[in-house]
């Protein structure tokens, strides 16, 4: 090839790339960073092509932004590496009529969603003495700069070694036949004879500093409550399974190693995963990171976990940010578009873009079931949300077949976060349908 023709090439691809970027950047000032719900607070934009290890647009890319649940992408990261395929949700040793069980942070142990129980079947059908070590926790219940009164809603049950029916309290609230989970706490739940009932929906709620339970409103309706426990820094579990076991479970404090050998596997890991990403659950998120911790570490410290990866599976980071908890219940949680960029490509080169197809929500479905519908099957994205901040990082096929990588970060504003939502969605979507 004459060396013009080929620094004619050079030029075209130059000039198309900046094309494309002008043309974005014009699209996104008159679909997005100017629409009257955005305009008011402030925004972060990035836009890439993993094909070709260009971006095609950014803006404010390198600046921190309050990321809300988007944190669970790096969650996941960790899961992905450190979890394999199938969730440890026991580790164990036989000695004399002695079963010493470790737990592993699993959250699926009696968990509705999950109606296998390898862990409990296990468990139940073993007719030795059942000593439970709990001494590799490392962990705060909260995560750091969580909302102090979330203690009472059921998105922010409290985090520990080994969680039971999620840590949330489960009242099937029938007049007749009020049916409590786990049955230990049947005796803690009164309800509110004050309320004329029938004027308010049901709903329950805990005290502070205190496993007591108060059932108020309507009595006609058959829908689950949920509250958290407390796990009173770990020590409930043995009575909460001793209760469900009906056979005691004793405290067992032999050391504060990882115990080799012997482990059940609950369940599949992309199971776990799929339905935190799509209904964004905290608990699962949190408890996702603790586990990861475990294997890594051989102890349970979301704060060592982060340090750790930051400063090795994750340090090329574009920015480093400031990550303190696995769901993005805190505000102190920072994080730029690039890092979302960044783990999102690490995500696909490691585990394979049709793995993630599945765990992500797309159009339609999960977080995105009311956005996105006429993009379903080539939009696969994570949500964020907590007041006056959203997010959403993901991928984005477009209609020429290109694969983009995403990260949207607005916040900081104080109109409807719907209306940001749709001015994102008609972003994205022009995106899609032009390229």
């Amino acid at each position: 090839m004459k060396l013009s023709h080929f620094l004619l090439l050079i030029s075209c691809f130059v000039f198309s790339s900046c094309s494309v970027s002008k043309q974005i950047s014009k699209q996104a000032k008159e679909i997005l960073i100017n629409d009257t719900a955005v305009s008011q607070g402030h925004i972060g934009i990035s836009i890439y092509e993993p094909a070709t290890g260009k971006y095609w647009y950014n803006y404010q890319a390198e600046k921190y932004f309050v990321p809300a649940s988007n944190t669970k992408l790096f969650s996941l990261y960790a899961g992905m590496k450190y979890l394999g395929d199938s969730l440890p949700g026991l580790r164990y040793s036989i000695e004399n009529q002695n079963l010493r069980i470790q737990p592993t942070g699993d959250p699926t142990f009696l968990h509705p969603d999950f109606k296998v129980q390898k862990v409990f079947e296990f468990l139940k059908s073993t007719n030795k003495n059942i000593l439970l070590n709990n001494l590799l926790w490392r962990s705060n219940v909260y995560g750091r700069g969580w909302p102090w009164d979330d203690y009472n809603a059921d998105y922010a049950p409290e985090r520990s070694a080994m969680p039971i029916y999620g840590n949330n309290l489960h009242v099937y609230n029938n007049y007749k036949d009020l049916k409590v989970v786990p049955g230990y706490f049947s005796g803690s739940v009164i309800r509110d004879s004050t309320q004329k009932w029938d004027l308010f929906p049901a709903r329950i709620s805990r005290n502070e500093s205190e496993n007591k339970f108060v059932l108020a409103g309507s009595s006609k309706t058959d829908r689950k409550l949920e509250v958290p426990f407390m796990t009173i820094d770990g020590e409930i579990i043995y009575a909460l399974l001793s209760d469900t076991l009906k056979k005691p479970v004793n405290k067992d404090g032999w050391g504060e190693t990882k115990m080799n050998g012997n482990i059940i596997y609950s369940q599949r890991s992309d199971s776990m995963f799929t339905i935190m990403m799509h209904r964004s659950d905290n608990f699962f998120a949190e408890q996702t990171l603790q586990m990861a911790s475990n294997e890594k570490l051989g102890y349970m410290s979301d704060r060592k976990m982060i340090d750790t990866l930051l400063k090795s599976d994750l340090k090329d980071i574009p920015q480093r940010p400031q990550w303190v908890d696995g769901s993005g219940l805190s505000r102190y949680n920072l994080f730029t578009p690039k890092d979302f960029v960044y783990i999102l490509n690490k995500l696909k080169n490691e585990f394979g873009l049709e793995r993630l197809k599945v765990i992500l929500p797309t159009g339609g479905t999960g977080t995105l079931s009311s956005l996105y519908k006429q993009d379903s099957g080539y939009i696969f994205a994570k949500t964020g949300s907590l007041s006056n901040h959203v997010a959403l990082s993901g991928f984005l096929i477009t209609k020429k077949n290109k694969l983009l990588i995403f990260s949207i970060l607005p916040g900081n504003f104080i109109a409807s976060a719907t209306a940001v939502r749709k001015a994102m969605e008609k972003f994205l979507s022009n995106i899609r349908q032009r390229y």
